[in-house]
């Protein structure tokens, strides 16, 4: 399919436009497109949903996908493409209905995506300021977004005690990302009501009496999404054998901090606490500040558990602290504990892609949205007993890590062990495609063993 777009020019998801043509691509993917794979395909028993990007990390996703996954992996993929443009096409519903079908078939790989600011409102002539693409299906999914750093040799740690990786958990739902904010320019109170569905006595609280112009904000959190993030958490920290912490502010949020705080103990106590005795791990609650403190102090190997903005701020203070955002893995783990979204931790690469639209090379690391695929492939592979599919995804990512070790890397990662203005073109570092070519050279040496 992917080769009779490429003649017609076509996207994925402009096929239903031209539903004859559809039935040749469809003979085409079945009969032509193994020939130039070959036949040692990993069979995947049930789909995958893939959510296509933008700027350069939609440039370097299809390289991974074309040269590195399906060759490799015989895997059908529910198409959406999630680039600023057909979001704006499709009033956005093309997201909504990404993360729908993700809670059909529980794993999705996404690519990075744009969050239109004014500029990019003008740039792309958009129909509105549409939202996080991300917070959107979070916000249908659910769940806990973990973060790990991917570890190599010879990227040296801006925090040089961490020996250990460290999990960061992201609470993905409410908060400041789906709060009501505003703006007054005169005098007046800020009220707070609640009016109970029964139809009883509504509360009311009087938050602030400006007296000249300000700003406010009304946020919320429901029990359900706080005990989802924590058994998302628990089973996290027993799957990895890692003592787990919880951080929030509850001195100062008594009634908000506080209810994640007792919502987590309430479900360590009742469902967890047997298990994390047998592993001779823990659970704690730590204020915020004395978390981070203690995070720069440790050496690694544990699971931190954030609220979602505190996971947020503090998953990119650790991607660099372990060398740079590059290198780090972001996979959404619902509460049923089955239904994942693996995606790289960065964002577009917006100055790289400006760059590549001139005509000139990039040096763009591609480690962390190649460990998307593994990450969301492999799940797969564990819900489907799938063994052959899991083993692939941990040689990818093992000849990346090695890959880099033996002295191949973007500019990225170059600039962590010389500085980025020392760094010099085929001395030090490569560019994108010889990286990802490299990659491709190197997987394709394993496998043939």
């Amino acid at each position: 399919t992917y080769y009779y777009l490429k003649l017609y020019h076509l996207k994925r998801s402009d096929l239903k436009l031209y539903p004859k043509r559809c039935i040749l691509a469809h003979l085409l993917s079945l009969y032509i497109v193994p020939l130039f794979y070959g036949t040692k395909r990993i069979k995947a028993e049930q789909p995958v949903v893939e959510m296509d990007g933008d700027e350069m990390t939609r440039i370097i996703w299809e390289f991974i996908k074309e040269k590195l996954i399906l060759p490799n992996v015989d895997v059908e993929l529910k198409y959406f493409d999630l680039g600023l443009p057909y979001r704006d096409q499709t009033n956005d519903q093309v997201t909504i209905d990404s993360a729908l079908a993700t809670q059909k078939y529980n794993v999705a790989i996404k690519c990075a995506t744009i969050t239109p600011d004014e500029a990019r409102v003008e740039e792309f002539k958009l129909k509105k300021m549409w939202k996080s693409p991300n917070g959107t299906i979070r916000n249908i999914l659910g769940g806990t977004v973990f973060r790990e750093p991917i570890l190599c040799k010879n990227i040296p740690r801006l925090v040089t005690g961490w020996t250990q990786a460290i999990t960061i958990g992201r609470h993905a739902f409410g908060d400041q990302y789906r709060a009501t904010d505003f703006v007054v320019d005169q005098p007046g109170k800020f009220k707070m009501v609640f009016a109970p569905a029964d139809g009883s006595q509504q509360k009311e609280w009087e938050v602030y009496n400006f007296l000249a112009g300000g700003c406010g904000l009304g946020m919320y959190n429901t029990d359900e999404s706080i005990s989802g993030f924590a058994h998302s958490c628990f089973q996290y920290a027993i799957q990895k054998r890692w003592p787990l912490y919880m951080s929030t502010k509850n001195t100062i949020l008594k009634a908000y901090d506080g209810r994640f705080k007792d919502i987590f103990q309430d479900i360590f106590e009742k469902d967890y606490k047997p298990e994390f005795d047998k592993l001779k791990i823990w659970y704690e609650h730590r204020l915020i500040d004395d978390m981070v403190a203690q995070v720069l102090k440790s050496s690694g190997g544990f699971v931190w558990a954030c609220k979602n903005y505190d996971g947020d701020v503090q998953s990119d203070i650790l991607a660099q602290g372990f060398g740079s955002l590059g290198l780090m893995t972001s996979v959404l783990v619902c509460p049923d504990g089955k239904t994942i979204e693996a995606e790289a931790a960065h964002g577009t690469v917006t100055r790289h892609y400006r760059e590549h639209q001139r005509g000139k090379p990039t040096s763009t690391n591609p480690i962390a949205s190649i460990f998307a695929w593994t990450r969301g492939l492999e799940h797969r592979g564990k819900l489907d007993g799938n063994p052959d599919l899991m083993k692939f995804c941990q040689t990818l990512e093992r000849v990346c890590v090695t890959t880099v070790e033996n002295g191949v890397m973007t500019k990225d990662l170059a600039g962590c062990i010389h500085g980025l203005a020392n760094c010099k073109l085929g001395e030090h570092y490569v560019n994108t495609t010889d990286f990802l070519d490299a990659i491709k050279t190197n997987l394709d040496k394993v496998l043939s063993k």
